[in-house]
């Protein structure tokens, strides 16, 4: 029985117990530890106890430690000095450097293939190139697609150049407007009229048949595959490339404004999808060759750049990029809607009469659903689809021809002869006739 009470207690613990004093050892030490760092207290750094003084040969063991301490000193600055003279020989042998070589090339970033710059550099490049300059023009409005620069330019350019108009997208206006066209712009330069197609095989082979691109997918689908005028284009290149002295390939380039079918042209005359063609302005941004003939090669170009100061209803007429802008897009609409029939305007798009244009876009953007917040119209929007359609020849209309028409200042009787000789005029005029009968069609828009 005394034994039982004189026996020590066990120092065994439960696991949480032994690990909460664990916890707050931890804790009471970091605390510490942080208070001593706030009144500056820090580690105490340990004393080189020396040499005891009943150590014997005290005194040698200083001298020694003493002589060691000097040595390391010496070597420590010698080290300082070495590192110092090296430190010097590679500035000088840098300083050195940068004189002797060359400098260095800058580094050539790619071209924006959208800048303005771009695109005239791209233009003059097929100008300089071509011995024939095909100009395309819209027979909707083939005054309105001429540009006196690129004219001049090439007038102005060495080697004998060529200026050769082609009317296309003849089947949108009436016969008798085309021939008419025809008469006005042959007392300047040479001129045929052309249909391009709108359906072109491309090269891709799928099923080891070639196959149709759809109208929809790159051109405009308001029209069929039947191409107009492209046999007697190419007699008329072949004639006048066997008139040539040179045995190298006649170079044909093809300039123009945006949208009025440069790139079609190209692929009716090679008859498959050489170059990309559509609706969209400035698909095409380099000049591209495509050889049609053994002996002639036609040169695509990016389209005609318009300077952003033209009035907005001159950049509309010509489907080119109109600034933003509620004023700038309401003057091309309402010049826009000059140029067509009311009455075709309000059956093509379903909607009632209207006063102006912007009466006109506020209907229109209602019926097709365009609308903002509060109910409220979205002008911008429908006008933006309006020109769309404008450009996509979904809209008829077409420019009479005018009744006396003057040279412009660049040209002269002299050049007007120089650019008519070598042509087999008579082909072309009767290639001319054969074209516009294959393309008779009605036209109930007149304007």
């Amino acid at each position: 029985f005394l034994s039982s009470e004189l026996k020590k207690a066990s120092k065994r613990l439960s696991c949480a117990k032994r690990y909460k004093i664990q916890k707050k050892v931890r804790e009471h030490n970091r605390k510490l530890r942080k208070e001593a760092k706030k009144k500056g207290v820090g580690k105490r750094v340990k004393k080189d106890p020396g040499v005891p003084s009943s150590a014997p040969f005290k005194e040698e063991v200083l001298r020694e430690a003493e002589q060691r301490r000097l040595q390391e000193e010496k070597q420590r600055k010698r080290q300082a000095k070495i590192d110092e003279r090296a430190q010097k020989r590679k500035k000088e042998k840098e300083a050195a450097s940068k004189e002797t070589e060359p400098k260095a090339k800058k580094k050539r970033t790619a071209p924006d293939r959208n800048s303005k710059q771009f695109l005239c550099g791209e233009l003059n490049k097929v100008i300089d190139a071509s011995d024939v300059v095909i100009e395309v023009l819209d027979a909707r409005d083939p005054q309105g697609c001429r540009c006196p620069q690129l004219e001049e330019a090439v007038l102005q350019r060495s080697g004998n150049k060529k200026l050769l108009f082609v009317l296309n997208k003849i089947d949108l206006v009436p016969k008798e407007n085309v021939e008419r066209w025809i008469q006005c712009l042959q007392k300047e330069f040479p001129v045929l009229a052309f249909k391009a197609s709108t359906q072109i095989q491309d090269k891709t082979v799928v099923g080891g048949k070639r196959r149709i691109v759809a109208s929809n997918e790159v051109l405009d689908r308001s029209r069929g595959a039947a191409c107009f005028g492209n046999s007697c284009l190419t007699e008329l290149l072949t004639s006048y490339a066997a008139k040539t002295e040179t045995e190298a390939s006649l170079r044909v380039g093809i300039v123009g404004f945006p949208n009025v079918g440069k790139s079609s042209l190209v692929n009716s005359m090679k008859g498959i999808l050489a170059c990309n063609a559509g609706v969209k302005r400035g698909i095409t941004k380099s000049m591209q060759e495509v050889h049609i003939l053994k002996n002639v090669k036609l040169i695509d170009s990016p389209g005609v750049v318009a300077s952003p100061s033209n009035p907005p209803a001159s950049m509309a007429l010509r489907s080119l990029q109109v600034e933003e802008g509620q004023e700038s897009v309401l003057e091309a609409v309402r010049t826009l809607l000059k140029q067509c029939d009311k009455t075709q305007i309000m059956l093509q798009y379903n909607i009632p009469d209207f006063r102006n244009s912007l009466e006109f876009l506020t209907l229109f953007a209602k019926k097709r659903g365009y609308l903002q917040k509060g109910g409220v119209a979205n002008t911008e929007q429908a006008a933006s689809v309006f020109l769309a359609d404008w450009t996509g020849a979904k809209l008829s209309y077409h420019c009479k021809a005018p009744e006396n028409n003057s040279l412009p200042s660049y040209l002269s009787d002299a050049v007007v002869a120089e650019m008519q000789s070598g042509w087999d005029l008579t082909k072309l005029k009767m290639g001319n006739e054969e074209t516009l009968r294959g393309t008779g069609m009605k036209f109930e828009i007149f304007r």
